[in-house]
């Protein structure tokens, strides 16, 4: 790894069902689909999706810090030091000079991008273009545009819940683990081998043996018990004959009773699914950027807005939230 660029892992478990759609509409077993990897068709979090919805829960997170007074009167922000700007701030937000022009319209898309940087700085509307959130994710403006800080990659599933007449178990594949397995197809592998036939929603299939290796479950809530390896040319259609389908149905305000023609289904992740991926930050030679660790530092403050607010569509309704760990 480049010295300039700083790794770090996600791990991240869904607490209810994850819905991020494809937008329109699809002919087939459900009418609202989700996002799937083009290649694997195995459903995923984009990136795009993390990054956006991170970006907007470290400037809320930075916004609520302001006193009162300072909250939308960046006049007044001016002369003072960021000590008194904050209250009980943390480290990320009072060592970085930038932040006394943050905004909540740092977060989501700029709505006033053909204003230049300079008449930007005391604007109450759109990015300010210096303050750790416009850092750490990017900014462009009439006259200048810099790249963020940090490279999203998107969540992959790595462990999958599915219904057996064992219980639940999570089902995961060599390539999603990155390891090779003794494996044949149409069989699986268990933690003690010997359970014969087990079935994987509708599928039933043999076992043919144990898993022989070690698997890094460290701060999961699941043990290798728990665990089924199943062929890579099984794993797609097993993870998407199990999705969950969520039927609803507009109502009329007048009546108080279902509209007819008004019945659509909705596939999400199920709760369970644990994801995978990375964020990659980027150390630029740059006197007005923050440290890497700062933003580092900020992401690890707000990830907590995930288990309450969650990620994608239909957060409402009983769908979006995640529980993260960055290491």
């Amino acid at each position: 790894m480049n010295n300039n660029v700083v790794e770090k892992e996600i791990c991240a478990i869904a607490t209810d069902p994850i819905y991020i759609g494809t937008g329109g509409y699809t002919i087939g077993r459900v009418d609202n689909t989700i996002v799937r990897d083009p290649i694997t068709y195995i459903p995923k979090i984009p990136g795009s999706s993390l990054a956006g919805t991170w970006r907007y829960y470290v400037a809320m997170e930075l916004q609520s810090k302001f006193k009162d007074e300072y909250k939308k009167d960046l006049q007044k922000r001016k002369d003072k030091s960021l000590e008194d700007l904050f209250e009980n701030p943390k480290d990320w937000m009072k060592e970085f000079d930038g932040n006394r022009y943050a905004r909540i319209k740092c977060a989501g898309q700029d709505d006033q991008a053909n204003k230049t940087f300079e008449d930007s700085k005391m604007s109450n509307t759109g990015h300010c273009g210096r303050c750790i959130v416009c850092k750490g994710f990017g900014f462009a403006k009439k006259d200048i545009s810099n790249q963020g800080m940090l490279f999203f990659s998107d969540l992959n599933i790595l462990y999958f819940p599915v219904y057996t007449r064992l219980g639940t178990k999570w089902i995961t594949s060599p390539k999603l683990l990155n390891e090779n397995f003794e494996i044949e197809d149409n069989t699986i592998l268990t933690a003690n081998g010997s359970e014969g036939y087990l079935n994987l929603g509708w599928l039933n299939l043999e076992v043919g043996g144990p898993i022989k290796k070690d698997l890094d479950l460290n701060n999961l809530d699941i043990k290798k018990e728990d665990i089924v390896i199943v062929p890579d040319s099984l794993i797609s259609q097993i993870i998407n004959s199990n999705l969950e389908v969520r039927t609803s149905v507009s109502i009329d305000p007048i009546t108080g009773a279902a509209k007819e023609g008004a019945l659509f289904t909705s596939e999400a992740i199920p709760r369970g699914t644990i994801f995978k991926g990375e964020i990659r930050g980027f150390k630029r030679v740059d006197n007005d950027l923050p440290d890497l660790n700062l933003v580092f530092n900020a992401l690890d403050d707000t990830k907590h807005y995930y288990e309450t607010l969650g990620i994608g569509g239909m957060t409402t309704r009983g769908f979006g939230r995640l529980k993260i760990d960055l290491k």
